[in-house]
């Protein structure tokens, strides 16, 4: 596994709840680039800054009426993409 910076995997969770919302779907595909732990602490952590609220019991959702997402850094492009 590539080692990110801590903005690094927040912006790679952000962009995967954009892309799935599902919590389960967006844990199986962010595995193979961080560990579940990092994964969760980080979608707590954004919860807890309310920059991601919870919609059910299983649904995330950026919430860009509060801040809005990172851009995208060019080095974390094509995992993106790759989601």
């Amino acid at each position: 596994m590539t080692e990110y910076s801590t903005d690094e995997k927040t912006i790679l969770v952000q962009y995967a709840i954009k892309k799935f919302e599902d919590e389960e779907t967006i844990i199986e595909r962010l595995k193979s680039v961080l560990s579940e732990k990092d994964i969760q602490r980080i979608i707590d952590t954004l919860i807890g800054t309310q920059r991601v609220r919870r919609i059910g019991p299983e649904v995330l959702q950026n919430n860009e009426s509060h801040t809005e997402i990172p851009d995208i850094p060019s080095n974390l492009e094509s995992v993106i993409e790759s989601l």
